[in-house]
């Protein structure tokens, strides 16, 4: 299955309700697969009614035009605080953010990094992975790539109690 093509189609249909396909992920099971598809809105979060709007609009496409053989189930989603990396612009749109990212084949014996982007054009990306220096591959290399939550940054990370000290032995 060809998903670059469907998410091409699939941003076609989509700017209608003001909405871009950022990516398709097919997950073939051999009871049930799934079509996921990640949307974004410009300037603003997605939400739910965004969702339920672009899975309506995708699934009469997909009843006409039939690209997938078999059962599926369509899953439409905002893309969450680990958005996935879906092209080379994606990585260049975050550069200098933590990501994790899954090589196709080994570089430097590692098929997983996780490091921050250091530069993104459509022949070559460069991750500095801690410990390692600066990796570099084609996004042709990348099986998946997603941002690594700032976890800090959104207000999430763990507080320290106040008063609480550690004791030493």
């Amino acid at each position: 299955m060809d998903t670059q093509s469907l998410a091409q189609r699939f941003d076609e249909i989509l700017a209608d309700l003001d909405l871009t396909c950022l990516g398709v992920e097919w997950v073939p099971s051999g009871g049930q697969s799934t079509l996921r598809v990640y949307i974004d809105a410009e300037g603003r979060e997605v939400g739910i009614d965004d969702c339920e709007s672009a899975s309506r609009e995708l699934s009469a496409t997909l009843d006409v035009e039939d690209p997938i053989p078999g059962h599926y189930v369509l899953e439409v989603s905002s893309p969450g605080i680990d958005r996935p990396l879906f092209t080379a612009d994606h990585f260049a749109q975050f550069l200098g953010d933590e990501v994790k990212v899954v090589l196709k084949a080994p570089i430097n014996n590692r098929r997983r990094l996780r490091g921050r982007v250091v530069e993104a054009a459509p022949e070559r990306i460069v991750v500095e992975v801690d410990g390692v220096g600066p990796i570099e591959f084609a996004h042709a290399d990348v099986e998946s790539a997603r941002l690594v939550p700032d976890w800090e940054a959104l207000g999430y990370a763990p507080v320290p109690k106040s008063g609480s000290k550690s004791k030493k032995h």
